[in-house]
């Protein structure tokens, strides 16, 4: 089985619109959506949901016993996530850190650790494949453990189903889970267009890749839109040996097929789709071979 994440430094570099094109295009795969964040994928996928799970994960301080109003948890509490604690207490879930003072100090050990509801994921078909996908609560933490919890799901499917390629849209940055989305795959692509952050934002996640020894391609979105940016970025890929799969043009086609929730490889006419699908055909000597 192999396992491609498709990645960018930066949000907005055309990367889901990448994997979502890329997943009608495939066969015989699974896809994820690592994005757990602001997921936005099943939205061109249309998925019908089999399965909603609850992710418990993030321990917050609850007071489960009899409180005595000592003060003692609110006056060493350093994120001030706790007060009134005189008369009544209350503790601040979204100010609540975790770490375990208030528990410590209690001497009636009123104040207990309790993990809590963060988020759901599911588990979809679409017309193109399965689909596992997910969505943390606002404010809540711990998206790096949803997405593994996402990633061995998708796995325990791809195997009962006897899948070989499984297609991850990560999410953007270098966070939590952007490395959680990275961890065990085959190939990262990193989609980037020729804008100065956007250039510096793809060498970070060059360089993450990296860490993890997992081997980068490259595809250049709107690439005429700057021919200077292009070289440049061209010029790093080509120090560090780095394949540039694609350059992909500019096409006012793209916003408008996704504003009406169509996939733009369905545009004979589209330069973007044209390039999309040539980018595909190089990747599948990496995916099926």
């Amino acid at each position: 089985m192999k396992k491609i994440v498709i990645i960018s430094g930066k949000g907005g570099t055309g990367k889901t619109t990448m994997a979502a094109n890329f997943i009608k295009i495939a066969h015989g795969h699974v896809a994820i959506d690592c994005d757990v964040d602001a997921a936005n994928l099943y939205i061109l996928l249309d998925p019908s949901i089999k399965k909603k799970e609850t992710f418990i994960s993030g321990a917050k301080a609850k007071v489960t016993g009899d409180c005595i109003n000592c003060g003692k948890c609110e006056e060493l509490c350093r994120f001030e996530a706790i007060t009134d604690s005189v008369t009544d207490i209350k503790i601040d879930k979204l100010k609540c850190e975790s770490c375990g003072i208030c528990v410590y100090v209690c001497p009636t050990k009123a104040i207990e650790h309790k993990d809590e509801k963060q988020g759901e994921y599911y588990i979809s078909d679409t017309k193109h494949c399965s689909f596992v996908h997910a969505r943390l609560d606002p404010g809540a933490e711990n998206s790096g453990l949803l997405v593994t919890k996402i990633r061995n799901v998708s796995e325990d499917i791809a195997y009962r189903q006897d899948k070989k390629l499984i297609i991850i849209d990560g999410a953007p940055g270098i966070g939590c889970s952007v490395i959680a989305s990275l961890n065990g795959v085959d190939y990262a692509l990193i989609v980037t267009e020729p804008t100065i952050s956007a250039i510096s934002d793809f060498k970070k996640i060059y360089e993450v890749a990296g860490f993890f020894n997992i081997e980068s391609l490259v595809c250049i979105n709107k690439f005429d839109i700057n021919l200077d940016n292009t070289a440049e970025i061209e010029k790093f890929c080509a120090s560090n040996n780095l394949e540039v799969l694609g350059k992909i043009p500019y096409d006012e086609n793209v916003p408008r097929y996704l504003a009406d929730k169509k996939f733009i490889i369905d545009n004979a006419c589209s330069p973007a789709a044209t390039e999309i699908k040539n980018i595909w055909q190089k990747l599948e000597k990496y995916l099926y071979e």
